[in-house]
């Protein structure tokens, strides 16, 4: 199948518009299976009710595992904002609002949060033997939501389609608590802005009534488990200092 360019790329999967359909390739380094993990994840959020792509097809592509998926029209919540930042106040109190709708969902159709977190921790190469054990003990104690958390909650994952917003990515969700994936989030803007990232969570906190402090007490657990997945845009040092300063 020649499916031409693809119109995205990620540290997983190249993305593709395919006879109006989206064909998500994975890459050669990862299992067979995981195709299918993923689309079981965004299957069951569909169900859910939520506003995702609905799953078409679970194949092999030129010998890659693929997932193919309705095609949903939209610029997604990223693009809108670089194109006009002085909306950014909107489009982060849609994307809040959004957020919240996942957190409405149980995660007990979902891997546990904690054993997902946990596993990174121990996958950690930079991380000594008793920065983890810390790390686990403290995860161990926080660890008593059951919340459906999307796990790589950001603006690109959000399309804006007839005045309603889709959510793609799913192959991080998780149960667990929800103040640890606004934190995600917040790990994740503050790389572009601290500045917009401190105003996505005091919009999280004032639409909630959570308190920030109960958002970042996760912080030196989500960057401890971010050292495990290698991204290329993501500084070390930046997540190893969260991870000492919160010790």
């Amino acid at each position: 199948m020649v499916l031409g360019s693809p119109i995205a790329v990620g540290n997983t999967a190249e993305i593709y518009l395919y006879e109006n359909r989206i064909i998500k390739v994975f890459k050669d380094y990862l299992p067979k299976s995981e195709a299918l993990y993923e689309a079981t994840k965004q299957n069951i959020v569909y169900k859910s009710g939520l506003f995702v792509p609905k799953i078409v097809d679970v194949r092999e592509i030129n010998g890659k595992p693929a997932i193919v998926m309705e095609y949903i029209k939209g610029k997604t919540i990223g693009e809108l904002l670089y194109e006009n930042m002085e909306e950014a106040e909107y489009y982060m109190t849609l994307s809040v609002e959004v957020h919240q709708n996942i957190h409405s969902k149980s995660g007990e159709s979902f891997e546990p949060m904690a054993e997902k977190l946990s596993r990174q921790i121990h996958a950690a190469p930079i991380l000594q033997l008793d920065q983890k054990k810390t790390l686990i003990k403290r995860l161990e104690l926080l660890s008593v939501d059951n919340k459906l958390c999307h796990g790589d909650f950001h603006f690109y994952n959000l399309i804006v389609s007839d005045n309603k917003v889709a959510i793609i990515d799913w192959v991080d969700a998780s149960g667990g608590s929800r103040c640890a994936d606004v934190y995600r989030t917040y790990l994740l803007l503050s790389q572009v802005s601290v500045k917009m990232a401190d105003l996505y969570v005091s919009l999280y906190c004032e639409k909630s009534g959570l308190e920030k402090e109960e958002i970042f007490q996760w912080a030196p657990i989500i960057a401890g488990a971010r050292l495990s997945e290698n991204v290329t845009t993501e500084r070390q040092e930046r997540l190893l200092k969260i991870v000492n300063h919160n010790e």
